[in-house]
């Protein structure tokens, strides 16, 4: 399984490479806010699945709230991991700096700016 992150101010983006030309689709695997605060793995991954899958790129604003576990002091983080048409796991985290309302966006659109 490949695994690519990138990091940039509260903002993840993933490029991933298509086979063959064809767009490929997100399908969440696992998301999770505050698992670095004691939060359950797994507890935001219907949420994310419903505003992402099936899509080439989709942006989404971090929304969860605290559950009866977490400290309100706790700088929570935010870890997804999606495959593009069940294909290779990537993964792209927010860290606890990051906090509610970051943006993270996920893509399985190839990158072809400078660099590639």
């Amino acid at each position: 399984m490949k695994r690519g992150i990138s990091l940039l101010a509260g903002i993840a983006l993933v490029p991933v490479v298509c086979m063959a030309g064809q767009t490929q689709r997100i399908r969440i695997e696992s998301a999770t806010y505050g698992v670095n605060c004691g939060a359950a793995s797994g507890n935001s991954t219907h949420d994310l699945a419903a505003h992402c899958n099936d899509r080439s790129t989709c942006r989404y604003i971090v929304k969860a709230s605290l559950d009866r576990t977490q400290g309100a002091s706790c700088a929570r983080d935010f870890t997804a991991e999606w495959s593009c048409d069940h294909r290779e796991v990537h993964r792209a985290m927010l860290s606890g700096e990051a906090g509610n309302g970051s943006s993270l966006i996920l893509t399985c659109i190839p990158s072809t700016g400078a660099g590639k």
